[in-house]
Formats: structure tokens, sequence, C-alpha cells
């Protein structure tokens, strides 16, 4: 009798948590990674606010911290304190900072007409993986727009464990795990109520449309 293959299971990151009983919703409905904004952002947190949201969070569960040009000094506190699982890039972080980080570093790329496949090879053997969001000229951070799947993005490197974000919502994210297969998706303002406050239903909307989407690639 055949062996049937490991069905492809892609990560599911809930980012922009602000307190404790969004986290706990984001973990109930299945995410494997909750993402904290210590950056500049509507939905900025401090250190204690992020402490006190992450007080009944599980220890299987990531924990992800934000960063955009952050000291390293900062980083590493915020490592310490909130035992993150790893870090967020989003300004203009350079390779050597990625590999400087105290815990595996997520570089987060912007896409526009100008992005090129090639820009990932820096971060060769210094980032753990690429996350793919929407380039802005206004914002360091997310934009809560999709770019564009198909024109901008060419076939990436094997090496990088890509995170696809930008704009996912329920209705769109089992398109975006159909083109890419990525490792995981991110998602903020598409499971949000409003700005920094989750919603359940959108955030139970979207995991079972990413696990929707795993489903039929194994059934290909």
């Amino acid at each position: 009798m055949s062996r049937q293959a490991p069905m492809h299971r892609t990560r599911i990151k809930i980012c922009g948590i602000t307190n404790a009983a969004d986290a706990a919703m984001a973990v109930c409905a299945g995410a494997d990674a909750l993402g904290f904004v210590l950056a500049p952002s509507s939905r900025e947190v401090t250190l204690e606010e992020a402490e006190k949201a992450l007080v009944a969070v599980p220890p299987m569960v990531a924990r992800v911290g934000v960063f955009v040009d952050a000291d390293r000094g900062f980083v590493s506190e915020a490592v310490s304190r909130l035992g993150l699982s790893a870090v967020q890039f989003h300004g203009d972080e350079t390779p050597e900072d990625c590999a400087a980080a105290p815990v595996p570093a997520i570089k987060a790329l912007k896409v526009g007409t100008n992005f090129a496949s090639g820009m990932v090879e820096p971060f060769r053997g210094a980032a753990a993986a690429i996350l793919l969001d929407t380039y802005s000229s206004q914002s360091s951070g997310g934009t809560g727009k999709a770019f564009d799947w198909h024109t901008h993005v060419a076939a990436l490197p094997g090496w990088a464990s890509l995170i696809v974000a930008g704009g996912l919502t329920p209705v769109n994210v089992a398109d975006a795990v159909r083109l890419f297969r990525p490792f995981a998706v991110d998602v903020s303002s598409g499971v949000e109520e409003r700005p920094g406050h989750k919603d359940r239903t959108r955030i139970d909307a979207f995991v079972a449309a990413v696990r929707a989407a795993d489903e039929e690639d194994q059934d290909v």
C-alpha cells in the first residue's frame, strides 16, 4: 500500500495584537504565531502592553516582534522580556542587522514596480525567512493592500522561507496560498473590527480559508 505524502501546512501569523483578549482569540482559532508591533503604528504596543497581552499565550505559539530600524539594544531587550521566537524587520535593516539579531530574523521586503527577486539574495544566511508586503512611499509598515501577485514577483530562490503579507483577507488568502504555496501568511487589518482590535468571525474565516487551500493541494 502506498503511503500518502504529508499535506503542506501553511503557517498563519496574526499580527497587530494589542491585548490579551485578542491574543487568546487568535490562539483559539488556530494561529501559529502572534505579531506585536513595537514600532510607530496604529497598532503599536509598548513592552509592558505586549507583556500583558502575552500572559496567557501557550509556549508552542510563536511570538514575533515587529520592528522598524530599531536600536539593537531595544531589539535585544524585547526578545528577552517578551520571550520572542523571532524578530520581523520592516525598515532598512541590512543583512548584518538580521544576522546580529538574538533570535531568527524575518526580513520584510516591499513589493512594488521596482521589485526584483534578486533583492532577496543579500539576505541569504542572514534572514531565516523573507516576508513580501506591499510597497508604500508613505509607510514602512503594512499598507493593508495586496501587491500584484502575478506581475511583480518572479520565482524566489528555494532557500528563502516565504511569508506572504499585504492586504490578505478571508476572501483572497486562499488564492495567495494556491499561487505562492508559502511557508506562512501574515494578516493584520484583514481580520480586524477596527485598528488594533481583532474580529473572531474574520479570524475564523481566514484560518478556514487557509486550511481549505492546503487540503486542495493535497487532492491534486
